[in-house]
């Protein structure tokens, strides 16, 4: 275990075994460029390239406490970057889950698909990486256990809200917060926010 997974356990940031596990064997060092090496265990945002960064390791403990993954589980991770998150959840789905990522930089695809597949998980199928607007979610798809949004939006999509399964969950800052949403029916969803988040804008058509 690194000194940062460490840290955030001993903090409390992270808490359940798997997501601990994944923090510990899918190590950030492999998702930053090779400038920032050095910082990849602290505890801050890096930039990745354009105009993109992966985000602050508590920041994502925290997402990922919210969203409670499990193994077998369907998720669509939105704004892939460099790869990290979606990698993690690759670990956490195992063998029976899926993940599908959406990424609008084109560049960043191929660099999020590099890093991800270091640990074969789009060898092995259970990632998939697209290249699309994320607001849009991924229709064919759905529905989905979990949605992970890495990017700010003015409001929560409708067409993420839609792609949700019954029971399932939802994290995506909106303006200057992190909202996690858990779906209880088809039209019917409770909300929680947590203020004072930062996170790069959603890129939308």
């Amino acid at each position: 275990m690194s000194k940062l997974v460490s840290e955030l356990v001993r903090i409390g940031t992270l808490q359940t075994s798997r997501t601990v596990d994944a923090f510990s064997e899918i190590g950030r060092i492999e998702f930053v460029p090779e400038e920032f090496v050095a910082q990849a265990d602290a505890d801050v945002a890096l930039p990745i390239g354009y105009g993109q960064t992966i985000s602050q390791p508590s920041t994502v403990a925290l997402m990922f406490e919210l969203l409670d993954p499990q193994e077998g589980h369907k998720i669509l991770d939105v704004g892939v970057g460099s790869g990290w998150t979606t990698a993690l959840f690759a670990y956490i789905v195992g063998e029976n889950g899926k993940v599908i990522g959406i990424e609008r930089k084109e560049a960043l695809k191929k660099i999020g698909e590099y890093n991800v597949d270091k640990f074969k998980y789009i060898k092995d199928g259970r990632v998939q990486i697209f290249l699309g607007d994320g607001s849009l979610g991924y229709p064919s798809e759905a529905p989905f256990d979990r949605i992970l949004v890495s990017a700010v939006a003015e409001e929560i999509p409708e067409e993420l809200k839609k792609q949700l399964k019954v029971g399932g969950k939802m994290v995506i800052p909106v303006r200057n917060s992190l909202v996690f949403l858990e779906k209880k029916s088809e039209e019917e969803f409770s909300e929680e926010k947590y203020p004072g988040f930062s996170f790069v804008p959603l890129i939308t058509s």
